[in-house]
């Protein structure tokens, strides 16, 4: 993590706006494959999707003073992808898991929960996280190596050429055009502006509540608590120690209960915070608010201007690109300091919680890695401390 240790100060750096407009790129790869998906094959109105995406990366920005993630919840999206959900229910998964955020954050359980998790359990999260991320992107560059490799290459080498260089948007430009020249993706017809407002989309009845409940809300909850709020708490921490007092495990519950509750009405994905998200705008030059709220802006151009072309537009980027950038940040979030700084005896803990976490859940990686130094509690072994 040479290049993406963070910048110490007591203050915020001057934005620098090269590095925040390629950090505003970071996240795309986990942006892109859902939310073109729940446009496309899960028929979610872009209007809706793209401005409650906005809107929450807007105010992330502003609140939190870094390149805060806002990103689609991975089980719900799954769910929605595979016909289980409509869009009235997916509506009303926002609004239920808004709720217990809400009320998580409210009563204060949230920081109780957090501050019960060992640092090595939380170490082996992020490796566990990180470690997911970066085997689907290998996926992805693997399925076109021919755009893939050079992608990869160039995110990992032309930050170290050319240090001022907004790396992401270069990179997906040049892959556009490969993808394009090659026919393997086209653009489509110049989208002409035309109004769109987000239409209500209501739960109907106390049926569909409980249908979002059961079959998205039960499986999204623990991995938001985890992966959305604890970890991320926990990162900001460690990339930016001076300036991370607002991203408090309560107040990412609180901002992330609020957008879904406030803009699942509208149509918006059910969505959260995310580590990955943070280390990967960290990655390619984001360094403060900036960069979420750029990527907000433009996000919110596409849903009230350009809705009817989104879709497209974002499927133009070649699919390996899109996994190179999630290769990249997926290392950078595995190989974080409190996994260099763990001592000895908290590998087996580091290690079942990673494991536990790529191949079934963060919410069954946590429960594995607390199970373990529990254990090693119990047996009478000195715990050892993460950082």
């Amino acid at each position: 993590m040479s290049d993406s240790q963070p910048q110490h100060g007591g203050s915020a750096p001057r934005p620098r706006l090269a590095g925040e407009l390629a950090g505003a790129c970071g996240d795309l790869g986990t942006f892109i494959p859902h939310v073109v998906g729940a446009m496309t094959v899960a028929g979610l109105a872009p209007a809706g999707v793209l401005f409650g995406f906005g809107l929450s990366l807007v105010a992330s920005g502003l609140f939190y003073g870094l390149p805060m993630a806002v990103q689609p919840m991975k089980a719900v999206s799954a769910v929605l992808l595979t016909g289980q959900l409509t869009p009235e229910a997916t509506a009303a998964a926002g609004l239920v898991i808004g709720a217990l955020l809400l009320a998580l954050a409210t009563t204060g359980l949230i920081g109780r929960l957090a501050r019960l998790i060992p640092q090595s359990v939380i170490a082996g999260l992020q490796l566990g996280l990180g470690l997911g991320m970066g085997w689907l992107g290998l996926h992805m560059v693997a399925g076109m190596p021919w755009i893939g490799l050079p992608a990869l290459a160039l995110l990992l080498g032309l930050p170290r050429l050319w240090p001022q260089a907004p790396a992401a948007p270069l990179v997906l430009l040049a892959a556009i055009g490969a993808g394009l020249s090659t026919g393997l993706t086209t653009l489509p017809a110049a989208p002409g502006f035309a109004p769109h407002f987000p239409a209500l989309a209501l739960p109907g009845s106390w049926t569909t509540l409980w249908q979002a409940a059961e079959r998205a809300v039960l499986p999204q909850l623990p991995l938001t608590l985890t992966n959305a709020v604890i970890v991320t708490a926990a990162l900001c921490r460690d990339l930016y120690p001076e300036r991370a007092a607002r991203a408090t495990v309560r107040n990412l519950a609180l901002t992330s209960g609020l957008a879904n509750l406030l803009l699942a009405p509208f149509g918006a994905m059910p969505m959260c915070h995310g580590a990955g998200g943070v280390a990967a705008q960290h990655r390619f030059g984001a360094r403060t608010g900036l960069a979420p709220v750029l990527f907000g802006l433009a996000l919110l151009v596409l849903a009230l201007g350009f809705a009817g072309s989104a879709a497209a537009l974002f499927a133009a980027i070649p699919p390996a690109a899109v996994g190179a950038l999630l290769l990249v940040a997926g290392g950078d979030l595995a190989l974080s300091r409190r996994l260099f700084d763990a001592r000895r005896a908290c590998w087996p803990a580091i290690g079942l919680t990673a494991a536990a976490t790529a191949l079934l859940n963060p919410a069954l990686g946590l429960a594995a890695g607390w199970a373990m130094e529990a254990a090693r509690a119990a047996l009478g072994r000195p715990r050892g401390r993460a950082a």
